[in-house]
């Protein structure tokens, strides 16, 4: 059985003008199919600005309802170039209720659901507490016509657990779109390469531990006080680099994945088979105070 899948990235910068994000994201989907892409993925929050940097109220009137306006757009995109597209969105499920949220819309255009973002962070740059409710949907898979695949979003790049269950739930491919850059106050390059380093460093080992492939599509360009470090990138089942974007381009990339050495890398690396789940509760504690 031959089951290849072509992957297409697409990093890119965004301005305040919604509208011109989204033409400009619709523009980029085209030209990933046009290079023979099946699966396009978008980054974080592609319609506008990462507004998360500041806390303003103002700010909500960029979220829309999942389905709604982007989604109706990018379904239509879909249908008429027969591609699967990821579309990460400002999710306004209620008055006063938002979510980091990212869509699913098949090679036929039809909506297949969304995962909204467990892991919300809280930090100087980031200040999604203040606009995102957590995820509430567990974690997701969606089979599409291509590939099935999980979808988690960002921060949730950083934690060992999203990875595992949502592979463990059948995901041949773990997207990640992500908005993440380096504050331009850092003066030191060192430390600029050692989060850039930890930050691909992790997610290739969600792609080993779990014998998956990984797919991380960031964003670039300088918003701010932060200058989005790009470096999009592709990892095979084994953690291996089949492809890395600059840091400071847009651009779209198309990454052929064989999707049947699944097999090959899971029977020969068991990590499955070996997996002790009898011992593992104790993973669902905060934190592990030592008995006397």
């Amino acid at each position: 059985m031959n089951k290849k899948v072509n992957v297409g990235i697409v990093q890119m910068s965004c301005t305040d003008d919604v509208q011109a994000n989204v033409q400009k994201a619709s523009e980029k989907v085209r030209e990933a199919a046009a290079k023979g892409a099946q699966i396009v993925c978008l980054q974080e929050l592609f319609t506008s600005l990462y507004f998360c940097d500041v806390e303003s109220h103002a700010n909500f009137s960029l979220a829309e309802a999942i389905p709604g306006p982007t989604t109706n757009h990018m379904s239509e995109l879909a249908r008429e170039l027969g591609v699967v597209i990821i579309a990460s969105l400002f999710e306004k499920r209620a008055h006063g209720l938002y979510h980091n949220t990212t869509a699913v819309l098949d090679a036929d255009g039809t909506y297949l659901g969304k995962y909204r973002k467990m892991h919300i962070p809280d930090d100087p740059g980031y200040y999604e507490k203040f606009y995102f409710t957590p995820g509430d949907l567990g974690y997701k898979v969606f089979k599409t016509k291509y590939a099935t695949f999980g979808v988690l979003i960002c921060w949730d790049q950083w934690y060992p657990e999203a990875a595992r269950i949502t592979s463990l739930m059948g995901a041949e491919i773990l997207f990640y779109p992500t908005a993440i850059g380096w504050d331009t106050n850092e003066t030191d390059p060192a430390t600029n390469e050692e989060q850039y380093g930890a930050w691909q460093t992790i997610q290739r080992g969600h792609a080993v531990a779990n014998g998956v492939y990984v797919v991380a599509v960031n964003r670039v360009g300088r918003e701010a006080d932060q200058q989005f470090w790009g470096g999009s990138f592709v990892a095979n089942p084994h953690g291996r680099l089949l492809y890395q974007a600059p840091h400071d381009e847009e651009l779209v990339h198309v990454q052929e994945l064989d999707l049947e050495k699944l097999d090959h890398y899971r029977t020969t690396w068991p990590y499955f088979r070996d997996r002790r789940i009898d011992s593992y509760q104790p993973i669902t504690k905060r934190y592990i105070d030592q008995e006397d």
